[in-house]
């Protein structure tokens, strides 16, 4: 089985709510509770993202947790 490398970017919502399939008020409680990667800064204002990386692991690990 081959590895896919992956090239970090910045997601923005619309984006990572795609992705995860969560909704915005969603994403913002489980961050609150320490349970989904934080949102970094892109901008001296109120701009944020989440690293691709960051959201590909959180993914993963609710994938492997549902398969045990």
């Amino acid at each position: 089985m081959s590895e896919r490398v992956h090239t970090p970017t910045i997601e923005r919502l619309p984006e990572v709510s795609k992705r995860t399939g969560l909704r915005k008020s969603t994403i913002y409680k489980m961050i609150a509770a320490s349970k989904f990667p934080p949102s970094v800064p892109l901008t001296d204002s109120k701009a944020r993202g989440w690293d691709s990386r960051a959201v590909s692991a959180w993914i993963e690990k609710r994938i492997a947790n549902a398969a045990k």
